[in-house]
This record gives structure tokens, sequence and C-alpha cells, in this order.
């Protein structure tokens, strides 16, 4: 009896799950042209913080709940689980407040204070875990408390949960390439990997001529959060490297010194994360005769006062 109830879908919430729909991506591209201008070559940058919640994990976090909604492995009943270094834990939030769901995230406990204030306004159940071991400690946190207690806990795993990447599949590549047909290069970061492998796959069979290239901390130690530096980091289980035509780095401090001329230059108030996309894109850009590149501005600045303060003060 209690294995016809694990897959069977509750018809109302799946209902109220399909109806948010709507306030999922369809993000707008900004055109650069205070940062960077050429006759020939144009860079877009897409502002992911203008959907629910506030950051591009809005796609991802809505497709793993949808889908284990709609195969009856998250009720009411059960808490939604998993690890994050905040965006994610915050989209799952927003989704999971408007559908009465409970939360419980493990987080590194150095996530920047905003994040956590957020997060327990959203009524989410905080379970810190080592700054030392970051998002991968926090994995083995969230696994461990899923494996203690299954029938308490729907344990999203979003490194490993194929609907992940299928979000930017489904969503955030043919949004590009309806708006930019004419796009020759998509860059973004890696952190979970989904934004650039579900995005990247789907670009790939729309335009085979596109290239795709990811980009990482040069560094173990660095301050992009949410991203990982793969030779030194477990990676993800939805990692494809075959989906990259080129692997790029980018330092911290090149996407800092990016913050305060964007925000002079384009009026925009980036993330670390989105000025690394940002930086590298340009730079690519630069090495170019001819072509439309385009990135993904994963957040704005909301989640990091102080380190932004500090970049423009």
């Amino acid at each position: 009896m209690s294995t016809t109830t694990l897959v069977t879908a509750d018809p109302a919430l799946v209902s109220a799950v399909r109806a948010l729909e709507k306030e999922i991506g369809h993000t707008p591209l900004h055109q650069v042209t205070g940062l960077f201008r050429h006759e020939k070559v144009r860079v877009y940058a897409k502002k992911e913080w203008m959907q629910l919640s506030g950051s591009v994990k809005a796609r991802a976090a809505y497709f793993i709940i949808r889908k284990a909604i709609e195969e009856g492995l998250l009720t009411r009943e059960k808490t939604l689980l998993d690890a994050t270094s905040g965006n994610t834990g915050i989209a799952y939030a927003h989704i999971a407040r408007k559908l009465h769901i409970p939360v419980a995230l493990c987080l590194p406990e150095n996530a920047s204070q905003e994040r956590k204030d957020i997060l327990q306004s959203l009524g989410v159940e905080l379970i810190l875990t080592s700054r030392f071991e970051g998002t991968d400690g926090a994995q083995q946190v969230a696994r461990a408390l899923a494996e203690e207690d299954p029938d308490k806990y729907f344990y999203a795993d979003q490194y490993k949960n194929e609907n992940n990447w299928k979000a930017h599949y489904v969503t955030t590549a043919p949004e590009i390439f309806e708006a930019l047909p004419g796009i020759t290069h998509f860059v973004a970061g890696l952190g979970t990997t989904g934004t650039f492998v579900g995005t990247g796959r789907r670009l790939r069979e729309l335009k085979p001529s596109v290239r795709l290239i990811s980009l990482q901390p040069d560094a173990a130690l660095h301050g992009l959060e949410g991203w990982k530096h793969l030779e030194t980091a477990v990676v993800p289980e939805i990692y494809d490297p075959g989906v990259a035509d080129v692997n790029e780095e980018i330092s911290t401090e090149e996407a800092y010194a990016l913050i305060r001329e964007a925000h002079e230059k384009e009026g925009l108030l980036l993330s670390p994360s989105a000025a690394a996309n940002l930086a590298a894109t340009i730079r690519i850009a630069k090495t170019l005769e001819e072509g439309v590149l385009v990135t993904v501005l994963p957040d704005n600045a909301d989640k990091y006062g102080e380190i932004i303060q500090k970049l423009l003060a």
C-alpha cells in the first residue's frame, strides 16, 4: 500500500505546480554596448534575475519540483531536501512556499548572510555545513539525512538530477535561439553544470555551427559562489565534458573588476558569477572579427550586499 501511495500524484498539487510555469524563464536579453562595441561582433546577456526567486536557478528548481510532484515523489507531507550554495535553495523556497511544501537545505556556513536571511524568511530549515568542504560537504550531509529518513524527505539532489539540465534544454536554449537565431557562441560558467549542459545541447541541435564555451574558476580557492573548479571538486554527475568546444578559465579578480565597470557603463549591478560570465564573454568577443555571443547573468547583486558595496566604494 505504501508503494502505491508513493507513486500516486496529487492532482491538485500537480495543477498548482503547472500553474507556476508562467513565472519561470522568459527573461530579457541585454545587449552590451558600453563595455564592448564592435561593428560586426555583438554581445548579449540574459538577465536571469527577472523571474521568480531572482536567479537562473528558478528554471532547474521548478523542473525538479514539478517532475517529482507529477511522479508522486514529492507531496505536501514530505520535506524537500537538497544541498545548495544559495540560489537553488532560494528558488526551491519560493516555489515550495507557493505550493505549501516544507523545505530543508544543507548550506555551507560561509554562504552570504543575505542568502541565509532570505532562506530563513521563506521558512526554510537551514542545516549549516562546513565552510571548508563547500557544496561538496553539504551534499554529503544531505545525502546522509535522506538515507536516514527516506519517508520524511524527498532528496532533490540537483547535482545528479537530470531535470536540472533538461530545464535549460527546454526553456533557456529555445528562448535564446528564438531571439537570436544568428548566435555563434554561447558562454557560461560551471556550477551544477546544468545551465551550460542543457543550453549547450539544445543550441547545438538548433544550430550545429554554434561554439559552446564553458567557464570555470582558475583556482580551487576562488570567490565565485556556486562555481566549481572541476579538477579539485566533486564533478556533478549531470556534467557532460563532451558538450563544450572550449573550456576557459577566469579569475575572481577579473570578475570583481568588471562589477564596477558594468555598473558604470551598462547600468547593471551584477553578482560575481554574472560578472565572471560577462567578463569572459567580452574577452572572447575581442578575439573575433564577427559573431553573436550570448551568456547568462545568473543573478544580480541583491544577495551580495557587503561584497558589492566594497567593490563600488
